[in-house]
């Protein structure tokens, strides 16, 4: 990681309490999974994250390392929030993903929208 990156790396801790909340955020569409977090920072595509994601009823948050590869600015069409979408990086990305998906269970397969699509 060069230095530039390394400064812009952040530690970001979020809650989902529930199904719906989940799918909103769940990007399925990206490698090894990845979750739209909401934030008023700003960051650059690239940039490395580290999530702690606490899930519904599971009792630790998860800890995902990332990088973001969605940005949705202030004022985003369709009313989206402002934030980022961080794809899973790292060891912990499959279990991560695995993780979500289950608690998903077949509403994965919906087509409503989310927070980025």
């Amino acid at each position: 990681m060069d230095l530039e990156n390394k400064e812009r790396s952040s530690v970001i801790s979020i809650a989902i309490k529930d199904k719906q909340a989940l799918y909103m955020s769940y990007m399925p569409y990206v490698k090894n999974g990845g979750l739209f977090v909401p934030t008023k920072k700003e960051y650059n595509l690239g940039d490395e994250m580290f999530l702690l994601v606490k899930i519904m009823e599971e009792p630790d948050p998860v800890q995902i390392s990332g990088k973001v590869v969605w940005i949705s600015p202030p004022g985003a069409l369709g009313n989206r929030p402002r934030g980022v979408g961080v794809q899973f990086t790292g060891d912990t990305a499959k279990n991560a993903a695995n993780l979500i998906e289950s608690k998903l269970g077949a509403s994965i397969s919906l087509t409503r929208a989310t927070h980025t699509m």
